[in-house]
This record gives C-alpha cells, sequence and structure tokens, in this order.
C-alpha cells in the first residue's frame, strides 16, 4: 500500500460517531510502525480521519467503550478550562519533568512558556514570551462578525515542539456561527489534531472539546451577544487517527467483537439521564482533590 487511507464518518450523537470512526479504522486503516513501540508489539491501525457529529450535545452521547470513567471525563474538561496550567514546567530547569505545556495555557497564552528567573533575589517561575489571548479573541471576533472565517486557534509553537518527545496532539480549532430563521446562533466547529490514540483517547477529547465549545466559547457568546447560541456540527479531523498495536486485543474485547451482540442502549449512556449527571457533577470534587493533591506534591 502506497497511500494512508481517508475515512470519512458522519453520526447524530458523539457515542455513535466514536463508535463509528472505531469501526472504520479497525475494518478499512492501515498497519503501521510508531515511534513509541516496545519490542514485540504489534502493528498500530492508522488512518486519516474525518468525523463529523452532527448534533453534539444530543444523546446517546457516552459510549462505554473507552477506558475511562465519568470522573476523567470531568477531570478532563476542566483541565481544558485552565485548572491544570500551572503544571507546566520550567523549561530552563532540565530537573522538571512535569508537562510541556497544556491545551488551554496554548489557546490563552499562545506564545509563552515557564521560566524559573531570579528577580530581587528571589526566585520565582514566570511567563516569558509574548502572550496571545486567542480564546478572547475568538469569542469577540464571533460576537462581532458571527460569519468571519478568521475565528482561529492555534497550539503548535514551533520553537519548541519540533525538539520536544511529545508535542501537542491538538493543532488548531476553526469557529463559525450559522443564524437560523428563528434568530438562533448554532456555532460550527473544525478540530484538528495531527496525531490522535483513537482508542486511549479520542473519546474524551472529543467529549472534553463538546464541553469547551459549550462551556467556554458558547456561553460566553450567549452572554455578551444576548443571543441563544447552540453547538452545530463538529467535525473532527485528526492527520494520524490510530490504536496502538497493544491496545487492539483490549478494544476488541470491549467493542469490536461485542458489537453485534449488544443494543445501541446496552453501549452506550445518555448525559442527560439523571443518575450519569449527578455522577458528573460529583466528580468536580473528586478532580479539585486530585488536583490539589499533586499540587502538594510538585511544588517548586
Amino acid at each position: 500500500m502506497n497511500n494512508i487511507p481517508v475515512l470519512h464518518v458522519s453520526g447524530e450523537s458523539l457515542a455513535l460517531t466514536y463508535e463509528a470512526a472505531l469501526v472504520k479504522l479497525y475494518q478499512e486503516g492501515t498497519r503501521f510502525k510508531t515511534q513509541y513501540d516496545k519490542p514485540g508489539d504489534p502493528l498500530s491501525m492508522d488512518c486519516t480521519l474525518n468525523a463529523t457529529i452532527l448534533n453534539p450535545e444530543s444523546d446517546p452521547m457516552i459510549h462505554q467503550a473507552f477506558p475511562g470513567g465519568i470522573d476523567e471525563l470531568k477531570e478532563y474538561v476542566l483541565e481544558l478550562k485552565g485548572l491544570k496550567d500551572h503544571w507546566v514546567k520550567n523549561m530552563n530547569d532540565p530537573e522538571d519533568t512535569r508537562w510541556e505545556y497544556t491545551y488551554h495555557g496554548r489557546l490563552q497564552r499562545y506564545g509563552s512558556w515557564k521560566e524559573k528567573v531570579r528577580e530581587n533575589g528571589e526566585e520565582h517561575r514566570k511567563d516569558v514570551g509574548f502572550q496571545v489571548d486567542q480564546i478572547e479573541h475568538v469569542i469577540q471576533k464571533l460576537v462581532d462578525q458571527p460569519f468571519t472565517r478568521q475565528a482561529q486557534m492555534i497550539t503548535w509553537m514551533p520553537n519548541h515542539d519540533l525538539q520536544v518527545y511529545d508535542p501537542p496532539c491538538l493543532q488548531s480549532l476553526w469557529y463559525r456561527i450559522m443564524e437560523d430563521e428563528d434568530g438562533v446562533q448554532w456555532l460550527n466547529s473544525n478540530i484538528r489534531f495531527r496525531s490522535n490514540d483513537a482508542w486511549g483517547a479520542s473519546f474524551m477529547n472529543m467529549f472534553g472539546f463538546i464541553r469547551f465549545n459549550r462551556e467556554v466559547i458558547a456561553d460566553e457568546i450567549a452572554r455578551r451577544s444576548g443571543k441563544e447560541v447552540r453547538l452545530g456540527r463538529m467535525n473532527w479531523q485528526a492527520d494520524s487517527y490510530h490504536i496502538y498495536g497493544r491496545d487492539i486485543e483490549q478494544a476488541k474485547a470491549m467493542l469490536f467483537d461485542r458489537i453485534d451482540s449488544l443494543s445501541v442502549e446496552e453501549r452506550t449512556f445518555n448525559f442527560g439521564d439523571d443518575f450519569i449527571r449527578e455522577m458528573y457533577d460529583q466528580a468536580e470534587q473528586t478532580a479539585l482533590m486530585k488536583i490539589r493533591k499533586y499540587d502538594e506534591e510538585h511544588t517548586n
């Protein structure tokens, strides 16, 4: 094979689109080595993916076949809202093994990084470089001109990312608003990943950015404009959408070998169900406690 397959799926809800994307990859993807393989690991399954979730906030929203739980979903949403931005390491400290970046940090403070500096005889962490609050600019652009084609955010910083072991997978977010005959605005988005772990991360990524689009972008546009803003289609673009070889057996056991014997209701949860929302809301305190514990153990 000379060409990486380009696969397309579309679905009404997140859970159904996620499942369709995994099945399409399993059936039509190609096999690839990765730089993260260990000796003896099977080849990964890979493709370029374009997946469209037509109604991102509709049910069934949560698929049971992802390696995580409701607590992890809530924690990831909080991370995308900036609650772990301070976990980024000092770039000039080779002993600091914390994260290279957070997505929220790249979006809100693009162009800057953390360094440990000495000022007035004391050491402290400081943002250096320039800073662009892309989130603010995108929101205001969409308030001022909903049909703009310029409402975009990026994460890639080549001065850093060309040299690090694990650079950002998320590359860009693009937004545009359509308004219906009733005056309701519909926030459409394109979200592009250069690399997306289909089994280990993509459901959490998709869920997280649906909530980011709702809580960070759409709700603030609605507050400033005075108009109702709903989520229109989310187009998910992944240059490399892959299942690592070491995860294929788990994916088969949890999804591919069971899909024909289980109904949709048995494979998914409705985010609107009271018990799911209660679990999700209660998970916030667990996530905040986890963040505080990490902070106490990694203060420097």
